[in-house]
């Protein structure tokens, strides 16, 4: 349900044209670090000018297809997760990014697990949407407040009467609190859309920051009143200091009471490339949390960084970072985190402050750490905003991202986009040959629409099903695999538990960590994920080619040098299921009062058997299902596409055998044969940048001079 200008409770509309949400800051020192991006930008722009190349000089169906490429590049929009413990400074850090330094707030409530998503130059809806929230819908909300999420079915499947009791009590105490605050609303608001054509601090106040304390239904405070139901937020901002389009995601901290946090942040993290940890140097020194460890750890290691926030609370930041940075990677190191993780340190707080031009009014203690970090020569009263934006660490954060941006996700965009460039203008190859043989009176024999439509028809049904065929070869030992590795951890988990009771008995309490199962899951399904590519790639050359072969036979007019490229195999999503808590995670009061309830060896064994199994059966159930489902749409996808735009432009040349000699004069902006060579020739060489090294040789290689002179009329046109 959509919903433009949502009505107050005093019945006032919000304001139409309201105060932009915090002001926008842009001084010239908020593009440090960008030059990656910039450069990454200037390719971006280079390959829309030749799209427009192609645009004006291909005809109707040529400059359709040109436009929809030229779409997929203006609407690349590369995220970035930011995920973090409560507290860790996160939402102010998001904040410095995107230029505004209050627009989201910090002080959040407890309860709330909203994840919001900053895009950042991104290109406008029609609508005119700025501002868009999205509810929890009633599924997920009884999830919630009926089984206690996923703290909840932890305790109800261990017997854990009283922490589930307490669990309950919490829970009840926010329903209660919600449903006096939206009153006769509450149930029609679960699963609503809410979306606005204007964006203004009350605004997100009334969606994300938490209100006062609810006790007086009677009092109406707009602040916080749809926080406790809002699962997500976007908002779209203009942020001139940034080259492109990025999305900022700002997740909830992951260390609540009942993990809802913990399963948002996953489902964020599906859908981005680049993830930011955000640490507290304050705390990262005794230990990083061993959630964040888990997330990451299933996400590659060049796309991850971290970010100490907060030096500015440290008392020697100059002696006390390369200790703090040492104690981060040893305890990465011990816990099976990817290698070779970047981290930059800093102060979100720094970074506002010299955004805003305040940089005198920085408090005493900050002061004192920000002139230690800058060698303790100059006092921070008397450092300029762009030196101070400098120490506070954005730059190198920005410097960071951009690198993954660029040669990561915006690398293989391009290199997407080229590639069905190359085919398009091979299509052209193909129209010009016909354009020019009918013109030149030479004789021309087709292949009629009729078979052409159903030789085309077969190659996609072929295809699609070798492709999913392939996948379900791959499935099958896959979730064997899986399987395996799932009941030989039970068994093994089980031995050691028995030989644990065997050898020192109930009264001390027994641990087992986890991991040894999500690093064999994790191989088997990076193993999956690897033959998953390499099925792609032979099925998207076997199709590539089978176009290539419809062409040769759809003219008879031969075009030296054609061939159809394939497109690049899809990236498919990391299993960051695998970084869920479980069980045995808890080495808590929680899990050594579970020990203390049971009562005989046997007991033991059997409990700990059920509970396990019960806990782990949704991450391999998820890695055997919901990943596997996630390749095979993504890599169906891919085909289909390919396919679709390659059945277009066969039909569209075979059109042009059909139509008037007069129409046929006009249908390319470039009617002399020497300057559309030319045209083809610079054309080709732009599109194989950055293409795999053997298509851009069998570009090179296959390319004649003049590329479109059709054989049968060479003699005439010399």
């Amino acid at each position: 349900m959509k919903i433009e200008n949502i009505q107050a409770d005093d019945g006032a509309e919000l304001a139409a044209a309201p105060t932009q949400a915090s002001q926008l800051f842009t001084p010239a020192f908020a593009r440090l670090g960008l030059e990656h991006m910039d450069a990454f930008n200037e390719e971006r722009l280079d390959l829309l000018d030749a799209l427009l190349d192609i645009e004006s000089f291909g005809g109707p169906e040529a400059q359709k297809k040109a436009r929809k490429l030229m779409g997929s590049v203006e609407v690349f929009e590369p995220s970035v997760t930011m995920i973090g413990q409560i507290k860790s400074g996160k939402t102010s850090l998001v904040n410095a990014m995107a230029g505004r330094p209050e627009l989201l707030p910090a002080d959040v409530n407890p309860w709330t697990s909203v994840v919001t998503s900053l895009h950042l130059n991104a290109p406008k809806s029609e609508s005119g949407t700025v501002a868009s929230f999205q509810f929890f819908d009633q599924s997920e909300w009884d999830h919630l407040v009926e089984n206690g999420g996923r703290i909840g079915e932890l305790s109800s499947r261990a017997g854990a009467s009283e922490e589930l009791e307490k669990v309950q009590a919490q829970i009840n105490e926010m329903r209660e609190k919600t449903k006096a605050r939206l009153g006769r609303k509450f149930e029609l608001l679960l699963g609503q859309t809410h979306d606005f054509r204007h964006l203004d601090d009350e605004l997100i106040q009334r969606y994300v920051c938490m209100g006062d304390d609810f006790g007086d239904p009677e009092i109406l405070d707009a602040q916080g009143q749809f926080a406790d139901i809002t699962k997500s937020a976007d908002l779209y901002l203009d942020t001139p200091t940034l080259p492109i389009s990025l999305c900022v995601r700002d997740t909830p901290g992951v260390n609540d009471t009942f993990m809802m946090r913990e399963q948002i942040t996953i489902n964020a993290l599906r859908g981005s490339r680049v993830c930011c940890v955000v640490l507290s140097a304050t705390q990262a020194l005794s230990s990083m949390d061993m959630g964040l460890i888990r997330l990451i750890s299933n996400v590659k290691s060049r796309e991850v960084v971290i970010f100490v926030n907060r030096i500015d609370e440290l008392s020697n930041p100059k002696e006390q970072i390369p200790e703090i940075k040492n104690s981060i990677l040893t305890t990465l190191a011990k816990n099976n985190a990817p290698d070779d993780l970047q981290v930059v340190f800093g102060s979100a707080y720094w970074a506002n402050m010299a955004l805003q031009d305040q940089v005198a009014r920085i408090d005493e203690d900050s002061a004192a750490s920000l002139k230690n970090y800058a060698g303790g020569e100059t006092d921070a009263a008397e450092m300029a905003a762009a030196d101070v934006w400098s120490l506070s660490g954005l730059p190198d954060l920005f410097d960071a991202i951009s690198h993954r941006v660029a040669d990561g996700e915006g690398t293989e965009m391009l290199k997407a986009v080229r590639k069905r460039a190359l085919n398009h203008l091979h299509g052209l190859q193909a129209s010009s040959s016909i354009v020019s043989l009918r013109l030149n009176d030479g004789e021309l024999k087709m292949v009629d629409p009729e078979t052409l439509s159903k030789r085309l028809d077969d190659v996609e049904d072929r295809y699609h099903k070798e492709l999913d065929q392939e996948i379900d070869k791959l499935v099958e030992a896959y979730a064997r695999r899986i399987d395996q590795s799932h009941k030989r951890f039970l068994d093994r988990a089980l031995e050691s538990l028995l030989n644990h009771l065997e050898t020192k008995g109930d009264k001390e309490l027994w641990q087992y960590s986890p991991d040894g199962l999500r690093i064999l899951l994790r191989s088997g399904y990076q193993s999956m994920r690897i033959s998953a590519g390499k099925a792609c790639k032979k099925v998207f050359a076997q199709a590539a080619a089978d176009m290539t072969g419809i062409y040769s036979n759809l003219l008879t007019a031969e075009v030296e040098g054609f061939k159809i490229v394939p497109p690049s195999v899809p990236e498919f999503p990391p299993p960051v299921t695998l970084g869920q808590t479980i069980a045995l995670d808890l080495q808590t009061s929680w899990w050594s009062d579970w020990w203390k309830r049971r009562k005989g060896y046997r007991a033991y064994a059997d409990a700990f058997y059920e509970l396990i199994e019960a806990e782990t059966l949704p991450i391999v159930t998820d890695l055997k299902d919901g990943q596997v489902e996630d390749i095979r749409r993504i890599a169906l996808a891919e085909l289909d596409e390919f396919l679709t735009e390659q059945s277009g432009i066969l039909t569209d040349v075979s059109n042009k055998s059909q139509i008037s000699v007069d129409e046929l004069n006009h249908l390319f902006g470039i009617t002399e044969q020497d300057e559309r060579d030319a045209m083809f020739e610079i054309l080709f060489d732009e599109f194989s940048i950055g293409q795999d090294e053997d298509v851009a040789e069998e570009e090179k290689t296959a390319r004649p001079t003049r590329s479109m002179r059709p054989t049968q009329s060479e003699g005439d046109a010399e």
